[in-house]
């Protein structure tokens, strides 16, 4: 059973729409606060919302009948606190349990004050939440913005490109050390399926763990010699050999051990089946990195790039180096942002194996099926080709694409005009979106799998454009505020008199 939230309002309960929030404050929280009740009070937009939310009911469960599952408006509120805060689960647990304010916005009153939320149900609902549905929530939150503000405003979107690389949360990749992570896992969980299948094999599972690690320890410790001598750096190349030579030879042997105990198991139920599927798959990324490890260090061979895997546990991490001073490479996925003129992401899209001059025209297109009235778009000079100048002065009325390279009489007399350098500066306030996107939780992606990851990404931008909305508001009512305390202050020395 699922509401998307309780309509019967409690003893001591404030209403949504009226919970006070301090707009003096400087901090993100009573912005996406102030943006959330605006979308509550709102009819159109929360019918809109509420309808949207829905869809993220897992199929197979009847939303009026069994027990009741947290509301879906809960959801909704701890996943977006979650992303504008850079929070992992465990601070939002708290929050969720202890903060005033964020309980009444959950929709928590007097009567049920004593009532807490468990770390895993938090954890299970707001993975719930897909790709399709956050995008859409985002678009509506956009348009809630844009009415917000004058129409005449947004008549007319003006936006800007720019990609940056959310990190994944991996350690940094060695083949020696994906080898060990590999026979680690693989070794874990085939002590934990013998021993339900009664099997006593692995009892030494912890042992058998910790003398591998001795080998890659010593493996890892060891340095190529830089003497002069040319004996000595035979003697210490030689030394490597080996210590990589028995350390694989050591895994091998515990893989060989793995695969007869699989060849022994009965599968009784499906989940004994994805735990052995787990296996296999630790054991093809552990033969993997012994070939490789054998080809590079026996062999002398060079690895090619494409060959390579970068985490066993978040495959789809990427080598990405963007030639930023300081950062000689980035370990994660590029994703791409448009923003708009008033600060709002109208579109984003996660860069699996692309580069920003595969996705200029496709950002454009799909930005414009949401917002059919973006009429300009700047970028910088990564995401131009002569083809990408072509097909988005197709789709725009003014295009603001640098050339790379060397440049033609034609494109001199374009990119030195007024027009051209007044909007390449006002490109550059694209830098302050990613920093903020990166301050408010896409520094480093905490969540698993790629799908993991888009999710976590759509849940940031969304969260963005809700702190924006509300960023607005807090500033129309500020400025309503200190109109009024301006107006107290003029008529106040007449009451004196008076």
């Amino acid at each position: 059973m699922r509401k998307v939230i309780n309509t019967q309002m409690q003893i001591g309960e404030t209403d949504i729409s009226n919970v006070g929030i301090d707009i003096r404050s400087r901090d993100e929280i009573p912005r996406l606060l102030l943006g959330l009740q605006f979308i509550y009070s709102q009819p159109n937009i929360r019918n809109t919302i509420f309808k949207l939310l829905k869809q993220i009911i897992p199929d197979g469960v009847n939303p009026n009948n069994g027990c009741p599952g947290m509301d879906l408006w809960k959801i909704f509120v701890l996943g977006a606190i979650r992303l504008i805060c850079n929070w992992d689960y465990d601070k939002v647990h708290d929050i969720a349990n202890n903060h005033k304010t964020i309980r009444q916005m959950l929709g928590h009153g007097v009567v049920d004050d004593d009532y807490h939320y468990a770390l895993q149900t938090i954890k299970d609902n707001v993975s719930l939440f897909t790709l399709s549905v956050l995008d859409e929530i985002s678009q509506v939150v956009v348009q809630a913005g844009h009415s917000f503000l004058n129409s005449d405003q947004v008549d007319s979107l003006k936006t800007r490109c720019d990609s940056f690389v959310l990190e994944t949360d991996v350690h940094y990749p060695t083949d020696i050390n994906l080898l060990f992570d590999a026979i680690r896992k693989a070794i874990t969980l085939i002590a934990r399926v013998s021993s339900t299948a009664g099997q006593t094999s692995w009892r030494q599972s912890k042992h058998n763990i910790r003398t591998i690690k001795k080998l890659f320890n010593k493996v890892r410790k060891l340095k190529r010699s830089t003497s002069n001598n040319p004996k000595k750096k035979a003697e210490k190349e030689q030394q490597i050999i080996r210590a990589h030579q028995k350390y694989i030879e050591l895994v091998l042997f515990y893989l060989k051990k793995i695969e007869t105990t699989l060849n022994t198991i009965r599968i009784e139920n499906f989940i004994e089946y994805l735990k052995i599927q787990e296996i296999e798959k630790y054991i093809i990324h552990a033969y993997r990195q012994i070939d490789q490890i054998y080809r590079r260090v026996v062999l002398g061979e060079t690895i090619p790039h494409h060959e390579k895997v970068f985490s066993i546990f978040e495959e789809h991490t990427e080598w990405i180096s963007k030639g930023k001073a300081g950062v000689p490479q980035e370990l994660g996925l590029r994703v791409c942002i448009l923003e708009d003129q008033f600060g709002f992401i109208v579109h984003h899209h996660v860069m699996e194996k692309q580069t920003d001059d595969q996705v200029a025209v496709t950002m454009v297109e799909s930005a414009r099926q949401k917002f059919p009235n973006i009429t300009s778009c700047s970028f910088d000079k990564g995401f131009y080709t002569p083809a990408n100048r072509t097909e988005l002065r197709k789709i725009l009325e003014k295009v603001i694409l640098p050339k790379k390279g060397r440049l033609s009489h034609q494109d001199k007399e374009l990119e030195h005009s007024e027009q051209f350098i007044a909007s390449k500066k006002q490109h550059s306030a694209v830098e302050s979106a990613i920093h903020s996107l990166e301050n408010h939780g896409l520094d480093r992606c905490l969540d698993h799998g790629i799908d993991g990851f888009k999710r976590y990404v759509a849940l940031a931008v969304l969260a963005r454009n809700i702190e924006k909305l509300g960023s607005l508001i807090q500033k129309k009512q500020l400025k309503r505020l200190k109109r009024k305390e301006k107006r107290s202050q003029i008529t106040a020395p007449h009451r004196l008199a008076a």
